[in-house]
């Protein structure tokens, strides 16, 4: 090993005394639908961040410092970045910032009650680690009326947008009022420059279905048309020969 490589592993942080996975509970109801409602439909999509890797995940540790404890994000998205394949090494299985060499480009809370510091404490946090878009969705307004709140990160501190368009990711989040595996909310959904929400696996397949059906009609809808376009010319033949005229062979075509 030369001896430049051996200088680099020696200043990797020491991780062996972190704990990366717990047993604390999975939060409310609302939370663990809205996080799946969150990554889900990236991976289904991913063309949405063109050619760029990714990695969008709910519940997972950032570890940003290897003495201090990892913010947990209810939902983070890291860009031009990939999961190593070995999960069997505890490096590979949370995320670890020096790892990455990055902090994630998005976080996103969702407040479940008012013990949460998503304006206080958790915004300084995320913007002192770099995170480039905070984002914190309210969906019972325990916090006031505003259901959701989106800052961009300038020199390590946050400024609130007026709208929530994350201009270096290239992806904004909307409130969607509709169905949810069942359920009838207002959602925070992923979308595109246009406002339209980046689709569901499931509710991809449905619009794919209804467009393949569209197609299978419009192919319908041609073969009536030229049917009756046939008929027209066969009554319109028989009409000339019973005037004793031998139609154009074109129009028994």
């Amino acid at each position: 090993m030369s001896q430049g490589l051996s200088t680099e592993v020696d200043e990797l942080p020491d991780i062996s005394h972190l704990a990366i996975e717990d047993d604390t509970p999975v939060d409310n109801l609302i939370s663990e639908k809205q996080q799946r409602l969150l990554t889900e439909p990236l991976y289904t999509n991913a063309s949405v961040l063109g050619e760029r890797l990714f990695l969008v995940a709910a519940n997972v540790g950032v570890f940003y410092a290897s003495r201090k404890p990892p913010l947990v994000p209810d939902v983070f998205l890291s860009l031009d970045v990939e999961v190593p394949q070995d999960w069997t090494q505890k490096k590979n299985r949370t995320y670890f910032v020096w790892e990455f060499g990055k902090p994630p480009d998005v976080v996103i809370e969702i407040v479940s009650n008012r013990e949460g510091n998503e304006l206080d404490s958790k915004l300084r946090d995320y913007a002192r680690i770099g995170v480039g878009y905070y984002a914190v969705f309210d969906p019972l307004q325990q916090l006031g009326e505003i259901d959701l709140y989106v800052f961009e990160n300038r020199a390590n501190h946050y400024h609130e947008l007026e709208q929530p368009w994350f201009a270096q990711v290239g992806l904004g989040l909307t409130l969607w009022n509709g169905r949810f595996e069942g359920k009838q909310d207002r959602w925070l959904r992923w979308c595109d420059r246009t406002g339209t929400v980046i689709p569901t696996g499931a509710e991809r397949a449905e619009l794919e279905h209804q467009r393949a059906e569209q197609e299978h009609q419009r192919a319908e809808q041609e073969c009536q048309r030229a049917e009756q376009e046939r008929q027209r010319a066969e009554r319109l033949a028989a009409q000339l020969r019973s005037l004793g005229i031998e139609p154009d062979p074109d129009l028994d075509a």
